[in-house]
Protein backbone atom coordinates (compact mmCIF):
# COMPACT_ATOMS: atom_id res chain seq x y z
CA UNK A 1 0.00 0.00 0.00
CA UNK A 2 1.38 3.40 -1.01
CA UNK A 3 2.09 5.83 1.83
CA UNK A 4 0.96 9.36 1.07
CA UNK A 5 3.17 12.35 1.83
CA UNK A 6 2.14 14.54 4.72
CA UNK A 7 0.68 17.15 2.39
CA UNK A 8 -0.76 16.79 -1.09
CA UNK A 9 -2.08 20.06 -2.42
CA UNK A 10 -2.88 21.73 -5.68
CA UNK A 11 0.11 23.64 -6.91
CA UNK A 12 -0.74 27.08 -8.30
CA UNK A 13 0.83 28.26 -11.54
CA UNK A 14 4.39 29.12 -10.45
CA UNK A 15 5.12 31.42 -13.36
CA UNK A 16 3.01 33.32 -15.84
CA UNK A 17 5.51 34.86 -18.24
CA UNK A 18 3.48 33.47 -21.11
CA UNK A 19 4.10 34.86 -24.57
CA UNK A 20 1.74 34.94 -27.53
CA UNK A 21 4.02 35.47 -30.51
CA UNK A 22 1.32 34.83 -33.09
CA UNK A 23 -1.20 37.28 -31.66
CA UNK A 24 0.28 40.29 -33.43
CA UNK A 25 -0.82 38.87 -36.76
CA UNK A 26 -4.30 37.91 -35.65
CA UNK A 27 -7.33 40.08 -36.23
CA UNK A 28 -8.28 40.08 -32.57
CA UNK A 29 -4.96 41.15 -31.12
CA UNK A 30 -6.74 44.24 -29.78
CA UNK A 31 -8.33 42.05 -27.13
CA UNK A 32 -4.98 40.89 -25.81
CA UNK A 33 -5.02 43.08 -22.65
CA UNK A 34 -8.26 41.54 -21.46
CA UNK A 35 -7.08 38.02 -22.26
CA UNK A 36 -3.80 38.52 -20.42
CA UNK A 37 -5.62 40.07 -17.49
CA UNK A 38 -7.75 36.97 -17.17
CA UNK A 39 -4.75 34.68 -17.60
CA UNK A 40 -3.10 36.50 -14.73
CA UNK A 41 -6.13 36.63 -12.46
CA UNK A 42 -7.44 33.11 -12.91
CA UNK A 43 -4.48 31.31 -11.32
CA UNK A 44 -5.07 33.38 -8.19
CA UNK A 45 -8.22 31.35 -7.76
CA UNK A 46 -6.21 28.16 -7.77
CA UNK A 47 -3.71 29.68 -5.36
CA UNK A 48 -6.51 30.35 -2.93
CA UNK A 49 -7.74 26.78 -3.30
CA UNK A 50 -4.22 25.59 -2.63
CA UNK A 51 -3.95 27.67 0.50
CA UNK A 52 -7.22 26.28 1.81
CA UNK A 53 -6.07 22.75 1.15
CA UNK A 54 -2.69 23.35 2.75
CA UNK A 55 -4.26 24.88 5.84
CA UNK A 56 -6.70 22.04 6.30
CA UNK A 57 -4.00 19.38 5.99
CA UNK A 58 -1.18 21.11 7.85
CA UNK A 59 -0.13 19.80 11.24
CA UNK A 60 2.02 22.81 11.95
CA UNK A 61 5.23 20.78 12.02
CA UNK A 62 5.59 19.59 8.43
CA UNK A 63 9.24 19.48 7.31
CA UNK A 64 10.00 21.39 4.12
CA UNK A 65 12.56 21.01 1.35
CA UNK A 66 15.15 23.34 2.94
CA UNK A 67 14.44 22.32 6.52
CA UNK A 68 17.36 20.92 8.56
CA UNK A 69 15.10 18.00 9.48
CA UNK A 70 15.47 16.78 5.90
CA UNK A 71 19.23 16.35 6.25
CA UNK A 72 18.67 12.78 7.43
CA UNK A 73 15.99 11.94 4.83
CA UNK A 74 16.92 10.49 1.46
CA UNK A 75 15.09 10.32 -1.82
CA UNK A 76 13.24 7.20 -2.89
CA UNK A 77 15.85 5.45 -5.11
CA UNK A 78 13.27 4.20 -7.64
CA UNK A 79 11.86 7.68 -8.08
CA UNK A 80 15.36 9.12 -8.37
CA UNK A 81 16.16 6.81 -11.28
CA UNK A 82 12.86 7.71 -12.95
CA UNK A 83 13.60 11.40 -12.49
CA UNK A 84 17.04 10.97 -14.05
CA UNK A 85 15.42 9.43 -17.13
CA UNK A 86 12.99 12.34 -17.37
CA UNK A 87 15.82 14.86 -17.03
CA UNK A 88 17.96 13.09 -19.63
CA UNK A 89 15.09 13.38 -22.09
CA UNK A 90 14.17 16.98 -21.26
CA UNK A 91 16.96 19.08 -19.78
CA UNK A 92 19.37 21.14 -21.87
CA UNK A 93 21.95 20.82 -19.06
CA UNK A 94 24.16 17.82 -19.89
CA UNK A 95 25.84 17.90 -16.49
CA UNK A 96 22.61 17.83 -14.55
CA UNK A 97 23.03 14.35 -13.08
CA UNK A 98 26.63 14.82 -11.93
CA UNK A 99 25.90 18.19 -10.32
CA UNK A 100 22.69 17.01 -8.66
CA UNK A 101 23.20 13.39 -7.58
CA UNK A 102 20.35 13.64 -5.06
CA UNK A 103 18.04 16.34 -6.51
CA UNK A 104 15.60 16.44 -3.59
CA UNK A 105 18.20 17.13 -0.93
CA UNK A 106 18.49 20.73 0.33
CA UNK A 107 22.17 21.07 -0.62
CA UNK A 108 21.61 19.98 -4.23
CA UNK A 109 17.98 20.83 -4.92
CA UNK A 110 17.21 21.79 -8.49
CA UNK A 111 14.85 24.59 -9.62
CA UNK A 112 11.69 23.22 -11.13
CA UNK A 113 11.65 20.10 -8.99
CA UNK A 114 9.72 20.00 -5.76
CA UNK A 115 9.89 17.14 -3.30
CA UNK A 116 7.98 16.42 -0.13
CA UNK A 117 8.69 13.94 2.67
CA UNK A 118 6.37 11.01 3.11
CA UNK A 119 5.48 9.07 6.20
CA UNK A 120 7.98 6.45 5.00
CA UNK A 121 10.84 8.90 5.75
CA UNK A 122 11.65 9.24 2.06
CA UNK A 123 11.49 12.28 -0.20
CA UNK A 124 9.09 12.06 -3.14
CA UNK A 125 8.84 14.16 -6.31
CA UNK A 126 5.59 16.14 -6.32
CA UNK A 127 6.16 18.83 -8.97
CA UNK A 128 8.01 19.23 -12.28
CA UNK A 129 8.38 22.63 -14.00
CA UNK A 130 10.35 23.03 -17.24
CA UNK A 131 10.87 25.82 -19.72
CA UNK A 132 10.59 29.11 -17.82
CA UNK A 133 13.42 30.61 -15.80
CA UNK A 134 14.59 29.94 -13.18
CA UNK A 135 13.40 26.42 -13.94
CA UNK A 136 15.33 24.12 -16.30
CA UNK A 137 15.13 24.89 -20.02
CA UNK A 138 14.38 22.13 -22.48
CA UNK A 139 16.75 20.84 -25.12
CA UNK A 140 15.85 21.06 -28.81
CA UNK A 141 15.30 17.30 -29.13
CA UNK A 142 13.06 17.00 -26.07
CA UNK A 143 9.97 14.82 -26.41
CA UNK A 144 7.12 14.25 -24.01
CA UNK A 145 8.42 12.01 -21.18
CA UNK A 146 5.77 9.42 -20.40
CA UNK A 147 8.00 8.32 -17.49
CA UNK A 148 6.51 11.11 -15.40
CA UNK A 149 3.47 8.91 -14.82
CA UNK A 150 5.72 6.48 -12.96
CA UNK A 151 6.23 9.06 -10.20
CA UNK A 152 3.61 7.97 -7.66
CA UNK A 153 3.35 11.27 -5.72
CA UNK A 154 3.47 13.69 -8.65
CA UNK A 155 0.76 16.36 -8.35
CA UNK A 156 1.81 19.07 -10.84
CA UNK A 157 3.44 19.11 -14.31
CA UNK A 158 4.14 22.41 -16.10
CA UNK A 159 6.02 22.31 -19.44
CA UNK A 160 6.31 25.66 -21.25
CA UNK A 161 7.93 26.04 -24.67
CA UNK A 162 9.65 22.67 -24.40
CA UNK A 163 8.81 20.72 -27.56
CA UNK A 164 10.12 22.70 -30.51
CA UNK A 165 12.28 20.47 -32.69
CA UNK A 166 11.05 16.90 -32.77
CA UNK A 167 7.33 16.21 -33.13
CA UNK A 168 5.90 14.56 -30.07
CA UNK A 169 2.49 13.82 -28.61
CA UNK A 170 0.85 13.27 -25.28
CA UNK A 171 1.33 9.62 -24.41
CA UNK A 172 0.02 8.05 -21.25
CA UNK A 173 0.79 4.45 -20.32
CA UNK A 174 -2.58 2.71 -20.58
CA UNK A 175 -4.06 1.56 -17.27
CA UNK A 176 -4.18 -2.16 -16.66
CA UNK A 177 -6.73 -4.23 -14.79
CA UNK A 178 -4.22 -4.83 -12.03
CA UNK A 179 -3.36 -1.19 -11.38
CA UNK A 180 -3.14 2.13 -13.26
CA UNK A 181 0.20 3.92 -13.60
CA UNK A 182 1.12 5.43 -10.22
CA UNK A 183 0.61 9.11 -11.09
CA UNK A 184 -2.93 8.54 -12.38
CA UNK A 185 -4.27 8.88 -8.85
CA UNK A 186 -2.11 11.81 -7.71
CA UNK A 187 -1.77 14.24 -10.64
CA UNK A 188 -3.82 17.41 -10.15
CA UNK A 189 -2.29 19.78 -12.72
CA UNK A 190 -1.16 19.00 -16.27
CA UNK A 191 -0.12 22.13 -18.16
CA UNK A 192 1.62 21.82 -21.55
CA UNK A 193 1.76 25.31 -23.08
CA UNK A 194 3.27 26.85 -26.22
CA UNK A 195 4.92 23.77 -27.71
CA UNK A 196 5.05 24.08 -31.52
CA UNK A 197 6.07 20.43 -32.00
CA UNK A 198 3.40 19.05 -29.69
CA UNK A 199 0.95 17.41 -32.11
CA UNK A 200 -1.75 14.79 -32.33
CA UNK A 201 -5.18 14.22 -30.89
CA UNK A 202 -6.13 14.40 -27.24
CA UNK A 203 -5.65 10.79 -26.10
CA UNK A 204 -8.58 9.14 -24.35
CA UNK A 205 -6.27 7.94 -21.57
CA UNK A 206 -5.91 11.53 -20.32
CA UNK A 207 -9.46 11.22 -19.04
CA UNK A 208 -8.31 8.48 -16.66
CA UNK A 209 -6.50 11.14 -14.59
CA UNK A 210 -9.44 11.34 -12.24
CA UNK A 211 -7.72 13.64 -9.71
CA UNK A 212 -6.94 16.26 -12.36
CA UNK A 213 -8.09 19.77 -11.45
CA UNK A 214 -6.16 21.84 -14.01
CA UNK A 215 -5.77 20.73 -17.65
CA UNK A 216 -4.06 23.28 -19.90
CA UNK A 217 -3.03 22.21 -23.40
CA UNK A 218 -3.00 25.63 -25.06
CA UNK A 219 -0.86 26.98 -27.92
CA UNK A 220 0.11 23.61 -29.31
CA UNK A 221 -0.73 21.79 -32.56
CA UNK A 222 -3.41 19.47 -31.31
CA UNK A 223 -6.09 18.36 -33.75
CA UNK A 224 -9.14 16.13 -33.80
CA UNK A 225 -12.25 16.50 -31.69
CA UNK A 226 -12.89 17.05 -28.01
CA UNK A 227 -13.95 13.58 -26.83
CA UNK A 228 -17.20 13.07 -24.91
CA UNK A 229 -15.15 11.24 -22.30
CA UNK A 230 -13.86 14.60 -21.08
CA UNK A 231 -16.85 14.46 -18.75
CA UNK A 232 -14.99 11.83 -16.73
CA UNK A 233 -12.68 14.52 -15.34
CA UNK A 234 -15.29 15.45 -12.77
CA UNK A 235 -12.76 17.15 -10.45
CA UNK A 236 -11.69 19.62 -13.14
CA UNK A 237 -11.63 23.29 -12.16
CA UNK A 238 -9.85 24.79 -15.18
CA UNK A 239 -9.85 23.54 -18.80
CA UNK A 240 -7.85 25.39 -21.47
CA UNK A 241 -7.54 23.91 -24.97
CA UNK A 242 -7.10 27.24 -26.76
CA UNK A 243 -4.89 28.00 -29.77
CA UNK A 244 -4.93 24.57 -31.36
CA UNK A 245 -6.61 23.06 -34.43
CA UNK A 246 -9.45 21.21 -32.75
CA UNK A 247 -12.53 20.50 -34.86
CA UNK A 248 -16.05 19.20 -34.36
CA UNK A 249 -18.59 20.50 -31.90
CA UNK A 250 -18.39 21.23 -28.19
CA UNK A 251 -19.51 17.99 -26.52
CA UNK A 252 -22.78 18.30 -24.64
CA UNK A 253 -21.33 16.21 -21.82
CA UNK A 254 -19.08 19.10 -20.92
CA UNK A 255 -21.97 20.21 -18.74
CA UNK A 256 -21.09 17.40 -16.33
CA UNK A 257 -17.93 19.19 -15.20
CA UNK A 258 -19.78 20.73 -12.27
CA UNK A 259 -16.68 22.20 -10.57
CA UNK A 260 -15.43 24.02 -13.66
CA UNK A 261 -14.47 27.65 -13.03
CA UNK A 262 -12.57 28.45 -16.25
CA UNK A 263 -13.27 27.13 -19.77
CA UNK A 264 -11.20 28.36 -22.73
CA UNK A 265 -11.69 26.76 -26.16
CA UNK A 266 -10.79 29.85 -28.19
CA UNK A 267 -8.80 29.95 -31.44
CA UNK A 268 -9.69 26.52 -32.74
CA UNK A 269 -11.93 25.37 -35.61
CA UNK A 270 -14.93 24.24 -33.60
CA UNK A 271 -18.32 24.15 -35.30
CA UNK A 272 -21.92 23.53 -34.31
CA UNK A 273 -23.80 25.48 -31.68
CA UNK A 274 -23.13 26.29 -28.05
CA UNK A 275 -24.65 23.32 -26.21
CA UNK A 276 -27.44 24.22 -23.76
CA UNK A 277 -25.68 21.99 -21.22
CA UNK A 278 -23.13 24.80 -20.80
CA UNK A 279 -25.67 26.30 -18.44
CA UNK A 280 -25.04 23.43 -16.01
CA UNK A 281 -21.58 24.84 -15.23
CA UNK A 282 -22.97 26.98 -12.44
CA UNK A 283 -19.57 27.82 -10.92
CA UNK A 284 -18.12 29.05 -14.21
CA UNK A 285 -16.36 32.43 -14.07
CA UNK A 286 -14.57 32.53 -17.42
CA UNK A 287 -15.98 31.31 -20.76
CA UNK A 288 -13.96 31.97 -23.92
CA UNK A 289 -15.19 30.44 -27.19
CA UNK A 290 -13.89 33.19 -29.48
CA UNK A 291 -12.35 32.65 -32.93
CA UNK A 292 -14.05 29.44 -33.92
CA UNK A 293 -16.86 28.71 -36.40
CA UNK A 294 -19.62 28.29 -33.84
CA UNK A 295 -23.09 29.13 -35.17
CA UNK A 296 -26.68 29.42 -33.98
CA UNK A 297 -28.12 31.53 -31.20
CA UNK A 298 -26.99 32.08 -27.64
CA UNK A 299 -28.67 29.43 -25.49
CA UNK A 300 -31.16 30.58 -22.87
CA UNK A 301 -29.27 28.49 -20.32
CA UNK A 302 -26.47 31.07 -20.22
CA UNK A 303 -28.57 32.87 -17.63
CA UNK A 304 -27.69 30.11 -15.15
CA UNK A 305 -24.02 31.16 -15.07
CA UNK A 306 -24.51 33.60 -12.21
CA UNK A 307 -20.77 33.73 -11.31
CA UNK A 308 -19.62 34.45 -14.88
CA UNK A 309 -17.40 37.54 -15.07
CA UNK A 310 -15.75 37.02 -18.49
CA UNK A 311 -17.62 36.03 -21.66
CA UNK A 312 -15.82 36.08 -25.03
CA UNK A 313 -17.64 34.89 -28.17
CA UNK A 314 -15.95 37.02 -30.85
CA UNK A 315 -15.25 35.95 -34.41
CA UNK A 316 -17.84 33.21 -34.79
CA UNK A 317 -21.03 32.78 -36.81
CA UNK A 318 -23.49 33.47 -34.01
CA UNK A 319 -26.72 35.25 -34.92
CA UNK A 320 -30.18 36.14 -33.67
CA UNK A 321 -31.61 37.81 -30.60
CA UNK A 322 -29.93 37.90 -27.22
CA UNK A 323 -31.63 35.68 -24.63
CA UNK A 324 -33.66 37.79 -22.22
CA UNK A 325 -32.04 36.03 -19.30
CA UNK A 326 -28.63 37.49 -20.15
CA UNK A 327 -29.52 40.37 -17.83
CA UNK A 328 -29.25 37.88 -14.94
CA UNK A 329 -25.47 37.71 -15.39
CA UNK A 330 -24.98 40.29 -12.67
CA UNK A 331 -21.31 39.44 -12.12
CA UNK A 332 -20.35 39.88 -15.77
CA UNK A 333 -17.47 42.34 -16.19
CA UNK A 334 -16.20 41.57 -19.70
CA UNK A 335 -18.55 40.87 -22.63
CA UNK A 336 -16.64 40.54 -25.91
CA UNK A 337 -18.75 39.51 -28.90
CA UNK A 338 -17.33 41.27 -31.96
CA UNK A 339 -17.47 39.89 -35.49
CA UNK A 340 -20.67 37.85 -35.51
CA UNK A 341 -23.51 38.21 -38.07
CA UNK A 342 -26.09 39.20 -35.45
CA UNK A 343 -28.15 41.74 -37.50
CA UNK A 344 -30.51 42.62 -34.65
CA UNK A 345 -31.14 45.66 -32.50
CA UNK A 346 -29.02 46.24 -29.44
CA UNK A 347 -31.13 45.18 -26.46
CA UNK A 348 -31.86 47.60 -23.62
CA UNK A 349 -31.37 44.77 -21.13
CA UNK A 350 -27.58 44.97 -21.57
CA UNK A 351 -27.82 48.14 -19.51
CA UNK A 352 -28.73 46.01 -16.50
CA UNK A 353 -25.29 44.41 -16.34
CA UNK A 354 -24.19 46.75 -13.57
CA UNK A 355 -20.65 45.39 -13.14
CA UNK A 356 -19.78 45.50 -16.83
CA UNK A 357 -16.37 47.07 -17.49
CA UNK A 358 -15.85 46.15 -21.14
CA UNK A 359 -18.51 45.80 -23.84
CA UNK A 360 -17.33 45.00 -27.37
CA UNK A 361 -19.99 44.40 -30.03
CA UNK A 362 -18.33 45.74 -33.18
CA UNK A 363 -18.65 44.54 -36.76
CA UNK A 364 -21.83 42.54 -36.20
CA UNK A 365 -24.56 44.29 -38.17
CA UNK A 366 -26.42 45.76 -35.20
CA UNK A 367 -29.15 48.20 -36.23
CA UNK A 368 -31.38 50.70 -34.47
CA UNK A 369 -30.31 53.19 -31.84
CA UNK A 370 -27.76 52.94 -29.05
CA UNK A 371 -29.92 52.13 -26.01
CA UNK A 372 -30.08 54.91 -23.46
CA UNK A 373 -29.83 52.18 -20.81
CA UNK A 374 -26.10 51.95 -21.58
CA UNK A 375 -25.78 55.08 -19.44
CA UNK A 376 -26.59 52.85 -16.44
CA UNK A 377 -23.30 50.99 -16.86
CA UNK A 378 -21.45 53.02 -14.24
CA UNK A 379 -18.41 50.72 -14.20
CA UNK A 380 -17.96 50.71 -17.97
CA UNK A 381 -14.41 51.47 -19.13
CA UNK A 382 -14.56 50.31 -22.76
CA UNK A 383 -17.46 50.55 -25.21
CA UNK A 384 -16.78 49.42 -28.79
CA UNK A 385 -19.71 49.47 -31.22
CA UNK A 386 -17.84 50.35 -34.41
CA UNK A 387 -18.71 49.13 -37.90
CA UNK A 388 -22.40 48.43 -37.38
CA UNK A 389 -25.57 50.06 -38.76
CA UNK A 390 -26.54 52.08 -35.70
CA UNK A 391 -28.70 55.15 -36.26
CA UNK A 392 -29.97 58.11 -34.26
CA UNK A 393 -28.01 60.19 -31.82
CA UNK A 394 -25.44 59.35 -29.18
CA UNK A 395 -27.13 59.02 -25.76
CA UNK A 396 -26.22 62.04 -23.65
CA UNK A 397 -26.02 59.82 -20.58
CA UNK A 398 -22.77 58.29 -21.81
CA UNK A 399 -21.04 61.49 -20.72
CA UNK A 400 -21.87 60.60 -17.11
CA UNK A 401 -19.84 57.38 -17.23
CA UNK A 402 -16.93 58.51 -15.09
CA UNK A 403 -14.85 55.36 -15.63
CA UNK A 404 -15.15 55.33 -19.42
CA UNK A 405 -11.74 55.68 -21.09
CA UNK A 406 -12.25 54.02 -24.50
CA UNK A 407 -15.21 54.78 -26.78
CA UNK A 408 -15.42 53.66 -30.41
CA UNK A 409 -18.63 54.40 -32.33
CA UNK A 410 -16.99 54.79 -35.74
CA UNK A 411 -18.40 53.54 -39.05
CA UNK A 412 -22.09 53.71 -38.22
CA UNK A 413 -25.03 55.87 -39.35
CA UNK A 414 -25.20 58.08 -36.27
CA UNK A 415 -26.42 61.66 -36.53
CA UNK A 416 -26.96 64.82 -34.51
CA UNK A 417 -24.78 66.88 -32.21
CA UNK A 418 -22.25 64.94 -30.14
CA UNK A 419 -23.52 65.43 -26.56
CA UNK A 420 -20.15 65.56 -24.80
CA UNK A 421 -18.50 68.54 -23.17
CA UNK A 422 -14.88 69.61 -23.52
CA UNK A 423 -13.91 67.83 -20.30
CA UNK A 424 -15.17 64.51 -21.65
CA UNK A 425 -13.28 65.00 -24.92
CA UNK A 426 -10.12 65.82 -23.01
CA UNK A 427 -10.43 62.82 -20.68
CA UNK A 428 -10.78 60.31 -23.50
CA UNK A 429 -8.54 62.06 -25.99
CA UNK A 430 -7.37 59.70 -28.73
CA UNK A 431 -9.26 56.84 -27.08
CA UNK A 432 -12.48 58.18 -28.62
CA UNK A 433 -13.30 57.46 -32.27
CA UNK A 434 -16.46 58.80 -33.92
CA UNK A 435 -15.24 58.78 -37.52
CA UNK A 436 -17.34 57.82 -40.54
CA UNK A 437 -20.67 58.96 -39.13
CA UNK A 438 -21.59 61.57 -41.73
CA UNK A 439 -24.53 62.90 -39.72
CA UNK A 440 -22.55 63.68 -36.56
CA UNK A 441 -21.14 67.07 -35.67
CA UNK A 442 -19.73 68.84 -32.62
CA UNK A 443 -20.70 72.17 -31.16
CA UNK A 444 -18.45 74.85 -32.61
CA UNK A 445 -18.11 76.58 -29.24
CA UNK A 446 -16.15 73.65 -27.84
CA UNK A 447 -12.37 73.84 -27.96
CA UNK A 448 -10.87 70.43 -28.71
CA UNK A 449 -7.33 71.73 -29.18
CA UNK A 450 -5.40 68.98 -30.96
CA UNK A 451 -7.90 66.19 -30.28
CA UNK A 452 -9.18 64.58 -33.48
CA UNK A 453 -12.31 62.50 -33.04
CA UNK A 454 -13.16 62.37 -36.73
CA UNK A 455 -16.22 64.68 -36.57
CA UNK A 456 -16.68 68.13 -38.14
CA UNK A 457 -17.97 71.22 -36.38
CA UNK A 458 -21.71 71.77 -36.79
CA UNK A 459 -22.47 74.32 -39.54
CA UNK A 460 -24.50 77.50 -39.00
CA UNK A 461 -28.07 76.79 -40.01
CA UNK A 462 -28.49 80.39 -41.07
CA UNK A 463 -26.04 80.13 -43.96
CA UNK A 464 -26.17 78.39 -47.30
CA UNK A 465 -23.31 76.17 -46.16
CA UNK A 466 -25.68 74.36 -43.83
CA UNK A 467 -27.19 72.41 -46.72
CA UNK A 468 -25.90 68.83 -46.55
CA UNK A 469 -24.04 67.83 -49.68
CA UNK A 470 -26.33 64.86 -50.16
CA UNK A 471 -29.28 67.25 -50.52
CA UNK A 472 -27.67 69.94 -52.68
CA UNK A 473 -29.05 69.17 -56.16
CA UNK A 474 -29.52 72.76 -57.34
CA UNK A 475 -27.23 72.26 -60.29
CA UNK A 476 -28.70 69.04 -61.58
CA UNK A 477 -31.76 68.78 -63.85
CA UNK A 478 -34.52 67.76 -63.73
CA UNK A 479 -34.52 68.38 -59.97
CA UNK A 480 -34.29 71.85 -58.53
CA UNK A 481 -34.12 72.80 -54.89
CA UNK A 482 -36.45 75.67 -54.04
CA UNK A 483 -35.07 78.32 -51.75
CA UNK A 484 -37.63 77.75 -49.03
CA UNK A 485 -35.87 77.02 -45.78
CA UNK A 486 -37.98 76.37 -42.77
CA UNK A 487 -36.20 75.99 -39.48
CA UNK A 488 -38.18 74.07 -36.94
CA UNK A 489 -36.48 72.79 -33.77
CA UNK A 490 -33.07 73.13 -35.38
CA UNK A 491 -33.86 71.05 -38.47
CA UNK A 492 -33.65 72.42 -42.04
CA UNK A 493 -36.60 71.25 -44.13
CA UNK A 494 -36.01 71.29 -47.87
CA UNK A 495 -38.82 70.88 -50.34
CA UNK A 496 -37.85 69.50 -53.73
CA UNK A 497 -40.00 70.04 -56.74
Amino acid sequence: MRIQPNTVRLRPFPHLRLSFPSLTTMSHAKFLPSRLQLLILLPLLFSSLACISAFSNSKGDEPRANDPVLESITMDPVERDTLFRVMKNMSSDRDWRSSNPDPCMPDSSWPGIECKPGLDNLLHVTRLDFGAAPNPTCKESATFPSEIFELPYLTSVFFLDCFKGVETSLFLPPPTREAPPPAYASLQQLSLISNPSFVGAIPSDVFSLTSLRVLTLSQNRLHGTIPDSISELNSLVHLDLSYNSLTGSIPSRIGRLKDLVGLDLSYNSLTGSIPPSIGQLRLLQKLDLSSNSISGILPDTLQNLRFLDFLALSNNNLSGEFPKGIAKLQNLQYFIMDDNPMFVKLPRLLGRLAKLQELRLSNSGYAGVIPGSFAWLRNLATLSLENNRLTGGIPAGLSDLGKLYHLNLSSNLLSGVVPFDAGFFKRLGSNMDLRENSGLCINGSQSLDSINIGVDVCRDHGSDSSIPKSLDKSGGAPFQVCNFYFQLMGTVIIWSL
